[in-house]
């Protein structure tokens, strides 16, 4: 029997993650990972010594090969929210960043391709990138 709690120290922690919002034309840039056809947001765990910040400049490099200046990444929001395929009760807590680059994103690492997406498609993320459009479009960054 697995034990949720984290072994019995309380529930479990939440997944630290970074992820950098680029807007261009009302349209966010999103990743599908290799193998997949759900849509994410270009981001991933914060590395231990590292700052949100810091992480989402590093995952922006390794994941859609754009390289950003730390100093240009603004926070957006934090969004907490149930973590996608993990267990009921494991959140992620997601700070989102936006950035801005005339750079053409490539994907790289595990991500096969990019995307330029608005609330439409809102059914092909998980609830934490759902979330993040949801508040992009309350903001008016994007329809």
């Amino acid at each position: 029997m697995s034990d949720l709690t984290g072994g019995g120290r309380g529930p479990l922690a939440d997944i630290l993650v970074s992820a950098v919002a680029i807007v261009r034309d009302r349209r966010v840039l999103m990743v599908t990972a290799r193998g997949r056809d759900v849509l994410y947001m270009p981001g991933g765990k914060i590395d231990a010594g590292e700052t949100p910040a810091e992480a989402a400049v590093r995952e922006a490099r390794e994941e859609i090969a754009i390289d950003l200046d730390p100093a240009g990444v603004t926070p957006l929001f934090t969004v907490l929210t149930q973590a996608h395929g993990e267990p009921d009760g494991r959140l992620v807590r997601m700070h989102v960043f936006a950035a801005e680059t005339d750079a053409v994103p490539q994907p790289s690492a595990e991500v096969s391709a990019v995307h330029w997406v608005g609330t439409e498609s809102l059914d092909r993320c998980p609830p934490a990138g759902r979330e993040v459009l949801e508040r992009l479009a309350t903001l008016g960054r994007i329809d």
